[in-house]
Protein backbone atom coordinates (compact mmCIF):
# COMPACT_ATOMS: atom_id res chain seq x y z
CA UNK A 1 0.00 0.00 0.00
CA UNK A 2 2.87 2.32 0.41
CA UNK A 3 4.36 1.84 -2.14
CA UNK A 4 1.29 2.13 -4.35
CA UNK A 5 0.99 5.73 -2.43
CA UNK A 6 4.51 6.70 -2.96
CA UNK A 7 3.96 5.80 -6.52
CA UNK A 8 1.04 8.08 -7.09
CA UNK A 9 2.72 11.47 -5.62
CA UNK A 10 5.73 10.61 -7.24
CA UNK A 11 3.30 11.30 -10.01
CA UNK A 12 2.02 14.17 -8.72
CA UNK A 13 4.73 16.16 -8.25
CA UNK A 14 6.58 15.36 -11.40
CA UNK A 15 7.03 18.18 -13.39
CA UNK A 16 5.25 19.69 -10.61
CA UNK A 17 5.97 23.93 -11.48
CA UNK A 18 4.97 23.34 -15.05
CA UNK A 19 1.66 21.74 -13.27
CA UNK A 20 0.83 24.52 -11.48
CA UNK A 21 1.65 27.00 -14.20
CA UNK A 22 -0.82 25.25 -16.73
CA UNK A 23 -3.54 25.07 -14.33
CA UNK A 24 -2.82 28.48 -13.29
CA UNK A 25 -2.55 29.66 -17.34
CA UNK A 26 -6.18 27.41 -17.58
CA UNK A 27 -7.98 29.29 -14.79
CA UNK A 28 -6.57 33.16 -15.46
CA UNK A 29 -8.34 31.71 -19.37
CA UNK A 30 -11.16 30.88 -18.15
CA UNK A 31 -11.92 33.60 -15.78
CA UNK A 32 -10.87 35.80 -19.00
CA UNK A 33 -13.25 34.12 -20.86
CA UNK A 34 -16.29 33.83 -18.33
CA UNK A 35 -16.10 37.64 -17.80
CA UNK A 36 -15.89 39.15 -21.25
CA UNK A 37 -19.59 40.45 -21.62
CA UNK A 38 -22.11 38.33 -24.06
CA UNK A 39 -22.79 39.99 -26.88
CA UNK A 40 -25.29 39.60 -29.96
CA UNK A 41 -24.63 39.89 -33.82
CA UNK A 42 -26.23 39.21 -36.94
CA UNK A 43 -23.92 37.13 -39.51
CA UNK A 44 -25.19 37.00 -42.91
CA UNK A 45 -23.11 34.08 -44.51
CA UNK A 46 -23.00 31.91 -47.95
CA UNK A 47 -25.01 28.97 -48.42
CA UNK A 48 -23.12 26.42 -49.03
CA UNK A 49 -23.45 22.37 -49.95
CA UNK A 50 -22.19 18.97 -49.75
CA UNK A 51 -22.35 15.61 -51.53
CA UNK A 52 -25.09 16.26 -53.81
CA UNK A 53 -25.21 13.63 -56.47
CA UNK A 54 -23.44 13.96 -59.70
CA UNK A 55 -26.44 13.66 -61.74
CA UNK A 56 -28.76 15.96 -60.13
CA UNK A 57 -29.50 19.96 -60.64
CA UNK A 58 -31.07 22.26 -58.81
CA UNK A 59 -33.68 23.86 -60.54
CA UNK A 60 -35.19 26.33 -58.69
CA UNK A 61 -34.02 29.93 -57.41
CA UNK A 62 -31.67 29.20 -54.41
CA UNK A 63 -31.36 30.98 -51.54
CA UNK A 64 -27.93 32.12 -51.68
CA UNK A 65 -27.51 33.97 -47.94
CA UNK A 66 -28.80 33.18 -44.43
CA UNK A 67 -28.55 35.55 -41.59
CA UNK A 68 -27.72 34.28 -38.40
CA UNK A 69 -28.77 35.86 -34.96
CA UNK A 70 -25.63 34.69 -32.69
CA UNK A 71 -24.60 35.15 -29.24
CA UNK A 72 -21.48 34.97 -27.40
CA UNK A 73 -18.33 36.41 -25.86
CA UNK A 74 -17.28 39.52 -27.75
CA UNK A 75 -13.66 38.38 -28.09
CA UNK A 76 -15.33 34.93 -30.05
CA UNK A 77 -17.61 36.76 -31.86
CA UNK A 78 -14.70 39.32 -33.27
CA UNK A 79 -12.59 36.13 -33.46
CA UNK A 80 -15.42 34.53 -35.93
CA UNK A 81 -14.10 37.41 -38.44
CA UNK A 82 -10.78 37.94 -38.03
CA UNK A 83 -8.90 34.90 -39.22
CA UNK A 84 -10.64 32.63 -36.65
CA UNK A 85 -13.68 29.77 -37.42
CA UNK A 86 -16.02 32.11 -39.84
CA UNK A 87 -19.74 31.16 -39.46
CA UNK A 88 -20.94 28.56 -41.98
CA UNK A 89 -24.61 27.24 -43.41
CA UNK A 90 -23.18 23.85 -45.18
CA UNK A 91 -26.60 22.06 -46.00
CA UNK A 92 -25.72 17.94 -46.74
CA UNK A 93 -27.93 16.45 -49.80
CA UNK A 94 -26.54 12.87 -49.64
CA UNK A 95 -29.76 10.58 -50.65
CA UNK A 96 -31.45 13.63 -52.61
CA UNK A 97 -33.97 12.46 -55.03
CA UNK A 98 -35.59 14.51 -57.99
CA UNK A 99 -38.31 16.46 -56.48
CA UNK A 100 -38.85 19.14 -53.82
CA UNK A 101 -36.84 19.14 -50.75
CA UNK A 102 -36.79 21.07 -48.04
CA UNK A 103 -33.47 21.52 -45.27
CA UNK A 104 -33.97 23.07 -42.19
CA UNK A 105 -30.92 25.52 -40.93
CA UNK A 106 -30.55 24.16 -37.44
CA UNK A 107 -27.23 23.63 -35.31
CA UNK A 108 -26.66 20.33 -37.10
CA UNK A 109 -25.78 22.50 -40.61
CA UNK A 110 -24.53 25.46 -38.75
CA UNK A 111 -20.48 25.13 -38.00
CA UNK A 112 -20.21 27.82 -35.32
CA UNK A 113 -16.95 29.40 -33.29
CA UNK A 114 -17.14 27.79 -30.11
CA UNK A 115 -18.95 29.10 -27.44
CA UNK A 116 -21.25 31.26 -29.60
CA UNK A 117 -24.54 29.97 -29.95
CA UNK A 118 -27.39 30.57 -32.44
CA UNK A 119 -30.14 31.92 -31.73
CA UNK A 120 -32.15 31.95 -34.85
CA UNK A 121 -32.11 31.71 -38.98
CA UNK A 122 -33.37 33.49 -41.28
CA UNK A 123 -34.57 31.53 -43.16
CA UNK A 124 -35.14 29.06 -40.70
CA UNK A 125 -35.62 26.83 -43.86
CA UNK A 126 -34.68 26.64 -47.33
CA UNK A 127 -36.44 24.42 -50.18
CA UNK A 128 -35.08 23.63 -53.48
CA UNK A 129 -36.74 21.54 -56.71
CA UNK A 130 -33.79 18.93 -57.71
CA UNK A 131 -33.69 17.56 -61.42
CA UNK A 132 -31.81 15.07 -63.40
CA UNK A 133 -29.66 16.63 -65.39
CA UNK A 134 -29.85 16.34 -69.48
CA UNK A 135 -28.17 17.57 -72.47
CA UNK A 136 -29.33 18.36 -75.70
CA UNK A 137 -28.80 19.68 -78.88
CA UNK A 138 -30.11 22.83 -80.00
CA UNK A 139 -29.68 24.89 -83.53
CA UNK A 140 -27.52 28.06 -83.94
CA UNK A 141 -29.82 30.98 -84.70
CA UNK A 142 -27.37 34.27 -86.20
CA UNK A 143 -28.64 37.48 -85.55
CA UNK A 144 -27.85 40.42 -87.91
CA UNK A 145 -27.96 44.10 -87.54
CA UNK A 146 -27.44 46.89 -90.43
CA UNK A 147 -28.69 44.79 -93.33
CA UNK A 148 -30.35 46.84 -96.28
CA UNK A 149 -27.09 49.47 -95.68
CA UNK A 150 -25.77 50.64 -98.90
CA UNK A 151 -28.50 48.69 -100.58
CA UNK A 152 -27.01 45.34 -99.82
CA UNK A 153 -28.67 42.51 -98.22
CA UNK A 154 -27.98 38.56 -97.59
CA UNK A 155 -27.67 36.75 -100.25
CA UNK A 156 -26.46 33.67 -97.85
CA UNK A 157 -25.23 32.45 -94.14
CA UNK A 158 -23.35 29.71 -93.26
CA UNK A 159 -22.61 28.56 -89.40
CA UNK A 160 -20.60 26.25 -88.12
CA UNK A 161 -21.09 24.44 -86.20
CA UNK A 162 -25.14 24.80 -86.90
CA UNK A 163 -26.22 23.05 -83.30
CA UNK A 164 -24.46 23.17 -80.15
CA UNK A 165 -24.59 20.94 -76.78
CA UNK A 166 -26.56 22.62 -73.95
CA UNK A 167 -26.34 21.09 -70.32
CA UNK A 168 -28.49 21.14 -67.43
CA UNK A 169 -31.84 20.99 -65.55
CA UNK A 170 -34.31 18.21 -67.33
CA UNK A 171 -37.21 21.13 -67.30
CA UNK A 172 -34.93 24.05 -68.52
CA UNK A 173 -33.03 22.27 -71.18
CA UNK A 174 -36.06 20.91 -72.29
CA UNK A 175 -37.70 24.57 -72.49
CA UNK A 176 -34.82 25.74 -75.30
CA UNK A 177 -35.52 25.66 -78.70
CA UNK A 178 -32.70 27.17 -80.05
CA UNK A 179 -29.51 29.35 -79.32
CA UNK A 180 -28.68 32.97 -80.79
CA UNK A 181 -25.44 34.61 -81.76
CA UNK A 182 -24.80 38.18 -80.67
CA UNK A 183 -25.79 40.70 -83.24
CA UNK A 184 -23.47 40.56 -86.11
CA UNK A 185 -23.05 43.93 -87.80
CA UNK A 186 -23.57 44.20 -91.31
CA UNK A 187 -23.82 47.66 -92.50
CA UNK A 188 -20.09 47.38 -93.65
CA UNK A 189 -20.02 43.94 -95.51
CA UNK A 190 -20.52 44.31 -99.84
CA UNK A 191 -18.91 40.62 -100.20
CA UNK A 192 -18.22 38.15 -97.99
CA UNK A 193 -17.36 38.20 -94.58
CA UNK A 194 -16.39 35.60 -91.55
CA UNK A 195 -17.23 36.51 -88.44
CA UNK A 196 -16.85 34.73 -84.75
CA UNK A 197 -19.68 35.32 -82.63
CA UNK A 198 -20.59 34.00 -79.12
CA UNK A 199 -23.79 31.83 -78.50
CA UNK A 200 -26.23 32.84 -75.29
CA UNK A 201 -29.58 30.96 -74.16
CA UNK A 202 -31.72 33.08 -72.01
CA UNK A 203 -32.22 30.61 -69.23
CA UNK A 204 -29.73 30.90 -66.68
CA UNK A 205 -30.25 27.33 -65.46
CA UNK A 206 -29.24 25.87 -69.18
CA UNK A 207 -25.24 26.07 -69.74
CA UNK A 208 -23.09 24.92 -72.95
CA UNK A 209 -20.97 21.85 -72.70
CA UNK A 210 -18.14 23.61 -74.66
CA UNK A 211 -17.01 26.36 -76.01
CA UNK A 212 -20.41 28.83 -76.76
CA UNK A 213 -18.68 30.05 -80.48
CA UNK A 214 -19.43 29.81 -83.87
CA UNK A 215 -18.12 31.21 -86.97
CA UNK A 216 -20.19 32.95 -89.16
CA UNK A 217 -20.23 33.34 -92.72
CA UNK A 218 -22.24 35.82 -94.59
CA UNK A 219 -22.69 36.60 -98.30
CA UNK A 220 -23.92 39.98 -99.10
CA UNK A 221 -25.66 41.03 -102.95
CA UNK A 222 -27.13 44.38 -104.20
CA UNK A 223 -31.06 44.58 -103.62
Amino acid sequence: MRRFANRVLGLIFVNFGWKVLSLALAVALWALVASEPELGTIATVPLEYKNLAEDLEIASEPVSTISLDLRGPSGELRGAGDGGIHPAVILDMSGVQPGWRTFNIGNGAIKLPRNVHLMRANPSQVRFLFERRIMRQVPVVPLFTGEGTHGYIIASDQIVPKQLTIVGPASHVARVTSASTDPIDLSAVVGSSEFRANVYVTDPYVRFQSSPQVTVTVTMRKR
